[in-house]
């Protein structure tokens, strides 16, 4: 799944570290969704929509543009 993640979390100067605290996960397991090999949980991806005050569609993209 792609997603947005990086960008948003260079955009507020965030390292992985800082992020994953405000999400409540690992460092690694914000790596992991950043490049891909990781889709988070519904409930991961509604915090972090949360802490970015956006819509979960508007971060991640699933590829199903119908």
């Amino acid at each position: 799944m792609k997603n947005r993640l990086k960008v948003l979390r260079a955009e507020r100067d965030w390292s992985q570290a800082e992020l994953a605290g405000r999400i409540d996960v690992s460092r690694q397991a914000v790596n992991a969704i950043e490049t891909g090999k990781h889709d988070p949980s519904l409930p991961l991806a509604f915090r972090i929509a949360r802490l970015f005050e956006m819509q979960i569609e508007d971060i991640f993209d699933d590829g199903d543009n119908a």
